[in-house]
């Protein structure tokens, strides 16, 4: 039934040479681009063009103690973000907040945002830029898969990226923002708002409206965030950020400190191949892939005992994606019904059921490949383009199975009395009609 599998020791020779590779891509440096020679001025340039989730705050946490380690001068993000995820923010707010390195979050290039989790980092750095034609805000938090609010003084849930708004200070938003329901929704924006505040507080910037763009949802464009003190400087590229930050007194947690940026060498930071490593992993749809084929290998091995690459294969991506769910938005009654859903297809083979089985894991599959993801966090959901292929294969693969145990009820029986039943025969003496004869 199924193709002929490599012995063990193909399945090791592989594993050797994959084993192998990855220590290569290990130990690959990761080369950094400067704009001008060598120089004691040093500032490090990291960027972020993606949600906010686990792969960039490992990358900007690092970049941030390099900085420190190396005594960089300054430390420049580049941000464009929908947002992201709750726990990765705070992971990144707090690397900022305890640097002994002023950072600057520069939203770049025009044309980006910085919604949501991108506001509060923002309003958490030492110095918050704005490039022309970018806008922040709609910073209001949402619930994860129905899942309950942590309690008063745990991290809020993830921050929901609202579609940005014009320019504008939100003054119309409170009419149209969706107000809380229930207990738990006002204690996760209760706590944004805290949150928020604190860090608008000790930045000397806008709390009142911070907590704008979390409870109405507001947006600003760049210069009316210059106007209300949301933000620090409206720069026009990199060079002109550091021409007007010059001369500037920042707080660290040692002490205030002047910025000298004239002529200092920026530094880009490019991710090394741990932090794309992980950003692989924690992709959504490549975190699917590994569940289904984590669970088909293990199914396969227990079909076929002694296979051992079947099982090995499928034990590697059934890890690998559940550590990827548990730092992704997941929901885990999807979750639950893709399992279920794999299990009743896989039973069809093996329970003469004529598809009620199957019919029914293909729904509980395609429902719980839908629900997976939360929505409401831009850049973690599943392509319905892929739903739709996956599904249609498991459908397929149904069809056969069901196609394969009808057959054999079709077919005419080739063995016992029933196999001669309506054949030619041929009668070595005459039979009279009624009588008995041999035949």
């Amino acid at each position: 039934m199924f193709p002929p599998l490599p012995s063990i020791r193909e399945a090791l020779v592989w594993l050797v040479g994959a084993c192998a590779l990855i220590a290569a891509v290990a130990g690959a440096q990761v080369p950094s681009e400067r704009r001008s020679g060598e120089s004691a001025g040093r500032a490090l340039l990291l960027g972020v063009q993606d949600a906010i989730g686990p792969a960039t705050a490992d990358y900007l946490v690092r970049g941030i103690e390099r900085a420190e380690d190396d005594g960089a001068a300054l430390v420049v993000i580049e941000l464009d973000t929908p947002g992201g995820l709750d726990t990765s923010m705070r992971e990144i707010i707090q690397a900022i907040l305890g640097s002994s390195v002023p950072v600057a979050v520069y939203v770049w290039p025009q044309g980006a945002r910085a919604a949501s989790a991108g506001t509060y980092i923002l309003y958490a750095s030492h110095i918050a830029a704005m490039a022309p034609a970018t806008n922040l805000g709609a910073a209001t938090p949402v619930a994860i898969g129905g899942a309950p609010a942590p309690p008063a003084g745990e991290p809020a849930t993830e921050p929901d990226r609202g579609p940005d708004d014009e320019g504008g200070d939100g003054g119309d938003d409170a009419a149209r923002a969706p107000q809380p329901s229930t207990a738990s929704e006002r204690k996760a924006i209760n706590d944004a708002v805290a949150y928020i505040r604190g860090l608008a507080e000790r930045r000397g910037r806008n709390a009142d409206w911070a907590e704008e763009a979390v409870r109405e949802a507001a947006s600003l464009s760049a210069s009316r965030a210059l106007e209300l003190g949301v933000v620090d400087i409206v720069a026009r590229d990199l060079d002109d950020l550091l021409r007007q930050i010059d001369g500037r007194t920042v707080e660290l947690p040692t002490g205030e400190i002047t910025l000298a940026t004239s002529g200092l060498v920026i530094e880009r930071v490019d991710a090394d191949w741990r932090t794309r490593f992980l950003a692989v992993i924690s992709n959504p749809t490549v975190a699917y892939i590994l569940l289904l084929i984590g669970i088909y290998g293990l199914v396969l091995e227990g079909y076929n005992p002694g296979a051992v690459l079947p099982g090995v294969v499928g034990a590697i991506s059934l890890l690998l994606a559940l550590f990827a769910f548990q730092v992704l938005p997941v929901n885990y009654a999807g979750l639950a019904l893709i399992v279920l859903g794999v299990i009743l297809i896989i039973a069809e083979f093996f329970v003469a059921s004529f598809g009620a089985l199957g019919i029914g894991g293909v729904v509980a599959f395609v429902f719980g490949s839908i629900i997976l993801m939360d929505a409401d966090v831009p850049g973690f959901g599943l392509p319905i383009g892929l739903i739709t292929s996956v599904s249609t294969s498991a459908a397929r693969l149904l069809r056969g199975a069901v196609w394969l145990a009808v057959r054999p009820r079709t077919r005419p029986s080739v063995i016992g009395a029933e196999q001669v039943t309506g054949e030619d025969a041929a009668a070595p003496e005459e039979v009279d009609v009624g009588g008995s004869g041999r035949v």
